[in-house]
């Protein structure tokens, strides 16, 4: 609850505490907060022990952590199998290189992969930042599958 609370803000809590309460009645009203909140942390286990006791000894090992939905998907996925062929699958898929393998199979291009430190205007495919000439009415201007 207080997981972020830094030492400036507790500080100014405190003086705040004092100058509301006074310092002769801040203690007090400390033991009544702390007995209030140990109060509701009695009530709330009891309410926890009672729900468990009437849903009976099939759900003895539930947690109520696991009506969080985040919870409840983490540990359904955890022990799905299912999950990890999924990701090698998806270690495996280059879609970028896959894009470019069609772009150039449209552009009736060959293939074979540029090197990476060669710029794409060496290696034979079009320079887009550069003023190109109109393409004619009939032909398609050029894909570039970095945009898509």
């Amino acid at each position: 609850m207080f997981n972020d609370l830094g030492i400036l803000e507790l500080v100014t809590l405190v003086v705040l505490a004092v100058l509301v309460f006074g310092p002769d009645k801040l203690p007090k009203v400390i033991q009544d907060v702390s007995r209030f909140v140990r109060k509701v942390r009695d009530f709330s286990e009891s309410a926890k022990a009672d729900i468990r006791t009437e849903l009976g000894p099939e759900f003895k090992d539930f947690e109520f952590e696991d009506l969080n939905p985040k919870t409840f998907l983490r540990k359904q996925l955890e022990g799905n199998d299912d999950l990890k062929e999924l990701k090698e699958l998806r270690s495996s898929f280059d879609l970028k290189k896959e894009m470019n393998e069609v772009a150039d199979a449209v552009h009736g291009r060959e293939t074979a992969p540029a090197p990476a430190s060669v710029p794409a205007a060496v290696n034979g495919s079009p320079d887009l930042l550069k003023k190109q000439d109109k393409p004619a009415a009939d032909e398609r201007p050029p894909y570039d599958s970095d945009a898509t």
